[in-house]
């Protein structure tokens, strides 16, 4: 018999049990995969953005929904505390641009050992399976049953069993499926940092184009407002758009509906529109005999010029000297506000992270643990918090890891 069985693997699940461990009780982690921590592997491009090097106030800010429930737990285990824990455990980190934190290797795999390291050494031990009930009797949690019917016993279960996407990692629901039971409400999952599909027939054209330094700002057609602004990298794809700047867009449209969001990308961003016109001036002076398409090589990327002749309606083989200033003003205003209609999002088993999960009112903030059932805990992506890109989600699950393994 185990003293806490923890559901889950990953990188909430195996925090809390080093944490319950160290507390001198004997831990269970219950773990479908044979491998834990499979989806931390593959975050960050497999580099692993670990948390963001920011204040307890600014962490807060980045999770658009519920972030008020988690203030008590990123202060209990600050970003801080997270670069801590992972240098003691021998992971030099770096901090890259907007304060991202990364493995000085560049390799999630470290994270991962030193999560498992740090469980194993507190004792915790590590069992194969998949849990498909809880054991609940007279409102008190006592163990869970696996899907060979074999029931473990305990006086605390923390259920860490992630969200929906990336279901090869073995974040299926199940944790979803274990609330309910348990009579907890859970807000319908939905995808939060998500590749973009897009009306445009255009954007195939320019599959595999990624541009390093853009500017994006995202309109809501229906209000008028502008809801993102961001400036980095994005990617073209068959479908649409993805890459970092789009992914963080999409957690800012709870409603996708076909049409309602529009994508302005600014091409040239260190340049004014006048600076802009003043460079195809001279680009076309300097080349008068030679085909606009061909002189724009200097200015875009190659596989985005027939692309952006076309919306200016300017044939790539007029020559330079015959553009009328219409057109290069055109041309122009096409460079700093390429349009893109956002037509939805790509499917939940792609997003980096499930928004949506199990109601916060209905846990306590401090410990994490249910308001419903005594004994029962929940942590990581399995509730309803959701953060941007920039090593927020991992540092809301090694918080609220923290905070149920620190209470059970």
């Amino acid at each position: 018999m185990a003293d806490v069985i923890i559901v889950g693997g990953g990188a909430a699940g195996l925090m809390a049990a080093g944490r319950a461990a160290r507390r001198g009780y004997a831990v269970t982690v219950v773990e479908r995969n044979e491998r834990p921590a499979r989806k931390v592997m593959i975050t960050g491009k497999g580099r692993c953005n670990v948390t963001n090097n920011c204040s307890v106030q600014e962490c807060v800010a980045q999770v658009p929904g519920n972030g008020r429930f988690l203030y008590s737990a990123f202060s209990a285990f600050t970003p801080q505390d997270t670069m801590a824990f992972f240098e003691d455990q021998g992971v030099p980190l770096k901090t890259e641009r907007g304060n991202r934190v990364f493995p000085c290797s560049d390799k999630a795999v470290d994270i991962v050992d030193a999560l498992v390291r740090y469980a194993k050494s507190g004792g915790v031990k590590f069992r194969t399976g998949r849990v498909t009930s809880l054991c609940i009797d007279d409102g008190v949690c006592t163990g869970v049953t696996l899907e060979n019917g074999e029931t473990l016993t305990a006086f605390a279960v923390v259920v860490c069993t992630g969200g929906c996407s990336y279901p090869g990692t073995g974040s299926t629901g199940d944790g979803y499926t274990l609330a309910k039971q348990a009579g907890h409400t859970v807000t319908p999952p939905r995808p939060s940092l998500v590749p973009l599909t897009v009306c445009e027939e255009w954007c195939p054209d320019l599959q595999g184009l990624s541009l390093k330094n853009s500017a994006l700002t995202v309109t809501d057609t229906v209000t008028g407002k502008t809801v993102y602004t961001d400036f980095g990298e994005m990617l073209f794809t068959h479908y649409g758009v993805s890459g970092p700047m789009i992914l963080s867009a999409s957690a800012h449209m709870r409603e996708p509906e076909n049409g309602r969001y529009r994508l302005t990308i600014d091409l040239k961003p260190a340049l004014s529109a006048e600076q802009v016109d003043a460079r195809l001036v001279r680009e076309f002076d300097g080349q008068k005999n030679t085909c606009v398409g061909n002189a724009l090589s200097t200015v875009l990327p190659r596989s985005l010029i027939p692309v952006v002749l076309r919306l200016a309606d300017l044939p790539g083989e007029c020559k330079c000297h015959s553009v009328s200033k219409q057109q290069r003003r055109r041309l122009g205003e096409l460079l700093k506000r390429l349009p893109l209609t956002v037509s939805g999002f790509r499917p939940l088993a792609e997003a980096v992270v499930t928004a949506g999960g199990v109601s916060v009112r209905e846990l306590s903030a401090s410990s994490m643990e249910s308001k419903l059932v005594s004994g029962l805990y929940f942590a990581g992506e399995v509730i309803d918090v959701d953060a941007y890109t920039g090593g927020f989600n991992l540092q809301i699950a090694f918080s609220t890891g923290v905070a149920a393994g620190e209470h059970v």
